[in-house]
């Protein structure tokens, strides 16, 4: 499946070739600060399905708790995570799934660190609902 994606501002712009159903969720603590949310939705692909078309994106290199140093590229500007990726050769990157024009279409497969998932996440249906604010 094609899909393009974008940060917030669009300095960053990106397309991919993706398998939808190679989308997962993160529940690691990590990913639950660098959201700043309860969890990390995400798209994996192959370095060769990802093309970068507009900016540069700013990297942080995060040490994960294996000890694996993983480079997460991010909008300077806006502050939009993009990606994570192998930090001396991109073997494939884990695209953010909110940056995509399709993210609708992709819910996920799996959900991986699940013993970090917060206990409400599980399920939402009963939390009062407001379409806007």
């Amino acid at each position: 499946m094609k899909v393009e994606g974008q940060c917030h501002c669009g300095q960053i712009a990106f397309e991919a070739e993706i398998d939808p159903d190679n989308v997962s969720i993160c529940h690691c603590t990590d990913c639950q600060i660098l959201t700043g949310s309860a969890y990390r939705v995400t798209a994996h692909v192959p370095a060769a399905h990802f093309v970068l078309r507009s900016g540069t994106p700013k990297i942080y290199i995060k040490i994960a708790e294996s000890g694996n140093q993983r480079a997460h590229g991010f909008c300077a500007n806006c502050g939009t995570p993009i990606y994570a990726t192998d930090v001396n050769e991109p073997r494939s990157y884990g695209i953010r799934v909110g940056t995509l024009k399709q993210r609708s279409d992709l819910a996920p497969r799996k959900q991986i660190w699940y013993r970090s998932a917060l206990s409400w996440v599980t399920d939402l249906r009963a939390i009062r609902q407001i379409d806007r604010q």
